[in-house]
């Protein structure tokens, strides 16, 4: 059962003893709004009739729906009954309205045949107003909508601070791994000297030996020279042992131009410590990397030389 909030009564009459009221929820048509009815009929206790069927009698519709109430009996013997009704109405229609209808009642004792239906009346039409005038287009939006934001709330911050962190670590990737490719390329384009003092200085930066690393530290250290040596004389240092790398080194024409006993005092003292268990000291460590430099200056100078003296 529907029960209108805010009546409007939009029909009132009495015939022959019979009380019937239809009341509205509006009489102004809204297209995207149903119209809500209630039809009351009170009839005397000697009459008997029935609520009205408006199912074919509406106009601008598309559809109707009824919900009897239940019939209620007063103390004079008088019955009341009630039912609700449902228009939907149709878009862009003439007219909006009931068109009359006729309310069937006779007496309940009929004397004769032709007291049948003798009650019995016509009521209505019932208009209802059309829609109010739209505005002129003047070509604007005729509606600006605007997107509903999400409440605001923990797991909502939670989830943007998550995206936001996601977004900062995909940065900052990308920035190193630009920086590295960058760095590579750069050190890539160096003379094998250049790049040797490159390698030795960021290797220093490490500290290995105030932490007490002093293996790692000479296994850098002697990789540093070795990468040198195979830059600058195609020799696979990095591959050979010590024996191996200054016996290749020795036997080649190369050697004359490289300080090939520097370089072994310097390989067998690092492999002292890095495979003889031999115990480093700070004192150790700064006399390796100081004749890791002698090594490279004195190389790289006799190199110098020996251009020079080719050109001459």
């Amino acid at each position: 059962m529907i029960s209108v909030l805010i009546a409007v009564t939009v029909l009132e009459m009495s015939r022959n003893g019979i009380d019937l009221k239809v009341d509205a929820d509006r009489t102004q048509i809204d297209p995207g709004r149903s119209v809500f009815l209630t039809v009351t009929m009170k009839t005397p206790k000697d009459v008997k009739a029935s609520v009205p069927d408006l199912r074919d009698r509406v106009r601008g519709f598309s559809l109707a729906e009824d919900f009897a109430g239940k019939p209620v009996k007063n103390a004079d013997g008088s019955l009341v009954e009630t039912v609700n009704w449902k228009l939907v109405p149709e878009p862009c229609a003439d007219v909006y309205k009931i068109a009359p209808f006729a309310v069937t009642a006779s007496p309940r004792l009929l004397s004769t045949a032709a007291d049948e239906g003798s009650l019995s009346f016509v009521a209505g039409p019932i208009y209802f107003e059309n829609p109010p005038a739209r505005e002129t287009v003047t070509g604007d939006m005729e509606a600006d909508p605007q997107k509903d934001l999400p409440p605001l709330s923990w797991k909502l911050v939670g989830w943007c601070a998550l995206a936001l962190f996601a977004v900062v670590a995909v940065v900052a990737a990308v920035w190193f791994l630009l920086r590295y490719l960058a760095r590579r390329i750069k050190e890539h384009r160096m003379s094998p000297i250049e790049r040797a003092w490159v390698e030795l200085d960021r290797l220093l930066k490490k500290g290995l030996p105030g932490r007490g690393r002093y293996k790692d530290f000479y296994v850098e250290l002697t990789m540093v020279v070795r990468r040198y040596v195979q830059r600058k004389y195609g020799i696979r240092a990095p591959h050979l042992t010590t024996e191996e790398f200054l016996g290749e080194l020795a036997g080649s024409r190369l050697g004359e131009c490289s300080n090939v006993e520097g370089l072994r005092a310097f390989l067998e003292s690092a492999d002292m410590v890095k495979f003889a268990g031999v115990q480093a000291t700070p004192e150790m460590a700064d006399s390796a990397t100081e004749s890791a430099r002698v090594y490279l200056k004195g190389d790289s100078a006799n190199t110098v030389e020996q251009r020079t003296e080719e050109r001459l």
